[in-house]
């Protein structure tokens, strides 16, 4: 059965790069759907992975719905064309809900399926898809005071995708934490943070409990003189092939249980670095909704 990758919105070359690498054949594309043959390949810019893809004609909008919920429940919608008939047919579906994340809170568990019109009158769906939300996207009620910036949103989606997070007493560190948005999140969950970097955190978060500003380069540091850690995170502005050593480093030092990294990119994608990032034992790279032209690595 096909596989259908849907790029994040403005990353689509991308997406087309990563499959074409990996030697995925492409059979044609809908919008910002990619539809290819064969099973599914770890895709880091995908927002949604749509497997075992099905396509058949739909003679009306009640058989397309009666289609749709004869294999399940939950299905969400995407409608680059066709949009006005799509979404009369979506409304003859069960709601999903799309009420905005309060952080902390794990992803949905439960199965949702996705869906698009081809054609008014041919149907593509997948009962599995890789996103718990629908088409990759996760909106949060946002804390429009507090942090100093909006990074925040990224390690809120991270640790809601992973469905774990730090809890009161676990020991952060926080590489390139100025000027604190992901230490105001960590701060904010009771954790402990070592804060790196040699920038001064904004004064409203170096004042939060638990918080420990260092003003050291992330890259100079030496993980001895910091000691065993629950989590690091990094959020630093550097080629991806710096922080791949940085990590590698720190994996090799032992002192870390888990890794929260973003990897960004400065003019072209480098792909060879993002795929290194995925062959860790256990790591998984993706492309988060509040990620730029960054992808964010997991490793726990």
């Amino acid at each position: 059965m096909p596989t259908a990758y849907l790029a994040a919105d403005g990353l689509e070359p991308q997406l087309r790069e990563e499959l074409h690498r990996a030697g995925v054949a492409v059979s044609g594309e809908h919008g910002r759907l990619v539809i290819a043959d064969g099973p599914a390949i770890e895709a880091a810019w995908a927002a949604n992975i749509w497997h075992d893809c099905v396509e058949w004609p739909v003679a009306s909008i009640g058989t397309a719905a009666k289609g749709l919920r004869d294999i399940q429940r939950n299905w969400a919608m995407y409608a680059p064309l066709h949009h006005r008939r799509a979404a009369l047919i979506q409304e003859r579906l069960p709601h999903v809900s799309a009420k905005p994340v309060v952080f902390p809170a794990a992803a949905p568990t439960a199965p949702l399926g996705s869906w698009t019109l081809l054609a008014p009158d041919r149907l593509l769906a997948a009962a599995q898809c890789s996103a718990p939300f629908p088409n990759g996207e996760v909106a949060f009620v946002e804390d429009k005071a507090g942090p100093p910036s909006r990074a925040y949103l990224k390690l809120w989606e991270a640790l809601v995708r992973l469905r774990r997070w730090p809890q009161p007493g676990e020991r952060c560190l926080d590489l390139g934490a100025s000027p604190g948005g992901w230490t105001w999140v960590l701060a904010k969950l009771g954790a402990s943070v070592v804060a790196i970097d040699k920038a001064p955190l904004d004064p409203r978060i170096a004042a939060m409990p638990g918080v420990d500003w260092r003003g050291e380069s992330a890259f100079a540091l030496d993980p001895a003189s910091v000691g065993p850690v629950d989590w690091l995170f990094s959020d630093i502005v550097c080629y991806p092939a710096r922080l791949l050593r940085l990590v590698e480093r720190w994996q090799a030092s032992g002192l870390v249980k888990n890794f929260v990294c973003t990897i960004k990119f400065q003019g072209e994608t480098d792909h060879d670095t993002a795929a290194a990032f995925a062959a860790m034992p256990g790591a998984h790279v993706l492309h988060l909704h509040h990620n730029k032209h960054e992808l964010t690595f997991l490793l726990t």
